[in-house]
């Protein structure tokens, strides 16, 4: 008897100290299937009993796999009073290759998950009829890539073509080309879609192109574009819905809605064989280039050429299979002779895309002036440039052209001075034409009486007009309540553009002054004077102080460098007087209204 009580005491206490020890937690993990096709994705599911503790460490799958998403759930269960916890962690996984992959054991609270096994169909398999279970069906989503040329120079570029094929609704579908360090990737032209049959089977096929730019020689290794989407799931119910809702009040409320997982698709690697530049490829400039010309015009195209007035050559430089950015400055090869500088403007850059090729266009501006008269002659521009197409150098070439220089346009010769009147003039000498070279011959005595009579005549008849003048003078309004036309220097147009002249030369603003002294010409002129530019209101003056203002203004727009707009606004307070006036230019009235 007490031998049975001291055995029930031992295994008593055994139990009490047994279930003081706490279990050690238990961590397992499966796939939801052991089989995929390329580009479909699969789940991970690790569990491990209790809820505390740190989250699996998932690194270890980074080298064969894009986690594309996690989820964590928890459960609680209490059988007979007795209470248990287990948390679950689901990892979407995408691989990124094809082949018999493993997925290593991985770290979960002090222990590690079982190895597990993975099987993936390869991309480039021929469509099959049948679908994987429970993803995509094979071969039913591939990507193929084509170059050409399939071994371009270095820094030309090269059509990639990603051809995507789909034989299944694909939701929210993106397509991307992975960045590369040694390749400059830029993507031309819209996507353009159409439908085939290819193994008995019709495929939606979406084209996209891009230029791809190698920027060293030898063998370079691109990733494969990338296919991100959504494709239709037939494991079951939408993704979210409790177990068994569907037939809680006897219908499913999620009937009709299409349950998706997430696709990742890898394309093959891209290969590219990058020639160096050849041997025969001449210039300090590197340009490959289906075509390229050069091409030029000149303001003004005609006319003489005169010290101190600009010439301005627009030279275009446009390449096929080439971007704005790689190609040279033409002003830099311009090297203008002795008497002559050269003021280059910023260039305009632009960068096309026409059918499948990038076209590169700089446009320059270069203005030359002439500080001599005489012949100089500007000598001609060579571009050299691989010719891809045909392989070989080839060399575009602007000619030389020779200029004939005149001296300065002098001012406006100055209307003649009137001509001095004799001491004592006599009636005849006043009634002579101011060129007759003939003596004049006094009049005849006997002609003396009708002179006079024809005198008061003309007297009288003068004063009644003077009279009628007045008399209808007094029957028109006032002239302060008629309008009368503003003088020409105070017209709206010229006296707006004064102001902006005057506020430009105060802010030493080059451009603007002589933009604001062509318009205020123009207001006041004419817009034929204004076109002549500011030579043309040179010839307006002979003011040499006022020729060397305009020329140094002319030398800060096209040369740069800081200017000092005071002087030219003080010696140009007034456009100058022309040569030459109307009456009714004068804005007097007629004599006879």
């Amino acid at each position: 008897m007490r031998l049975r009580r001291l055995l029930f005491a031992m295994f008593a206490t055994c139990a009490v100290l047994l279930g003081a020890v706490p279990a050690r937690a238990a961590v397992d993990a499966w796939l939801d299937h052991d089989r995929i096709a390329a580009g479909d994705t699969v789940r991970l599911i690790l569990q491990r009993d209790g809820s505390g503790g740190d989250d699996p460490d998932l690194s270890p799958l980074k080298a064969d796999f894009d986690i594309l998403g996690t989820g964590s759930t928890s459960s609680v269960q209490i059988v007979n009073g007795s209470m248990s916890s287990t948390r679950r962690v689901t990892v979407t996984l995408s691989p990124t290759h094809a082949g018999q992959l493993t997925l290593p054991p991985l770290a979960w609270g002090g222990e590690h998950t079982p190895p597990l096994q993975l099987t993936v169909g390869g991309a480039g398999a021929a469509p099959t009829q049948g679908s994987t279970p429970g993803g995509a069906s094979a071969g039913a989503v591939f990507i193929e890539s084509t170059l050409s040329p399939a071994r371009p120079y270095v820094q030309a570029a090269t059509r990639l073509t990603v051809r995507l094929y789909a034989a299944e609704p694909l939701y929210q579908a993106s397509l991307s080309l992975p960045a590369a360090t040694d390749v400059l990737v830029q993507r031309i032209g819209d996507d353009q879609q159409n439908r085939i049959e290819r193994g008995g089977r019709s495929y939606q096929v979406v084209t996209r192109t891009y230029l791809l730019f190698p920027q060293k020689s030898g063998t370079l290794q691109l990733a494969g574009p990338v296919l991100d989407a959504q494709v239709a799931d037939s494991r079951g119910p939408l993704a979210g819905a409790p177990p068994g809702f569907g037939n809680l009040f006897g219908r499913n409320p999620f009937a009709g809605m299409v349950a998706t997982r997430p696709m990742r698709l890898h394309g093959d690697p891209i290969s590219l064989e990058v020639r160096p530049r050849p041997a025969a490829a001449t210039g300090t400039d590197w340009l490959p280039a289906r075509s390229l010309t050069l091409s030029e015009t000149w303001a003004p195209g005609s006319g003489p050429v005169h010290v101190g007035d600009p010439i301005t050559r627009h030279v275009t430089l446009r390449a096929e299979g080439l971007t704005a950015a790689q190609l040279p400055d033409p002003g830099a090869r311009m090297t203008p002779p002795d008497g002559v500088k050269a003021y280059p403007d910023q260039a305009q850059q632009d960068t096309a895309v026409q059918g499948d090729q990038v076209v590169g266009t700089r446009r320059q501006a270069i203005a030359f002036i002439a500080d001599h008269a005489g012949t100089v002659t500007l000598p001609a521009v060579h571009v050299p440039w691989w010719d891809t197409a045909a392989d070989a150098p080839r060399d575009a070439t602007l000619p030389a052209r020779t200029l004939t220089v005149l001296p300065a346009a002098a001012g406006a010769p100055a209307p003649p001075p009137p001509a001095r009147r004799a001491a004592t003039p006599t009636p005849a000498a006043q009634a002579a034409p101011p060129h007759a070279s003939t003596p004049p011959v006094p009049a005849p005595a006997g002609n003396t009486d009708r002179w006079r009579v024809s005198a008061f005549a003309l007297a009288a008849l003068w004063l009644a007009t003077l009279a009628l003048w007045a008399w209808r003078a007094r029957r028109r309004p006032r002239a302060g309540n008629a309008p009368t036309p503003p003088p020409i220097e105070h017209r709206p147009a010229a006296a707006e553009a004064r102001q902006a002249f005057r506020r430009a030369c105060a802010a030493n603003d080059a451009a603007a002054a002589r933009r604001h002294l062509l318009a205020w010409h123009g207001a006041v002129r004419g817009d034929a004077a204004a076109s002549g530019g500011l030579a043309a209101l040179m010839r307006e003056t002979d003011d040499a102080a006022l020729h060397a203002h305009l020329r140094e203004l002319d030398r800060a727009c096209f040369g740069g460098g800081p200017w000092q707009g005071a002087a030219l606004a003080k010696a140009l307070d007034r456009l100058p007087a022309p040569p030459a006036m109307s009456a009714a230019q004068t804005g007097l009235p007629s004599l006879y209204p």
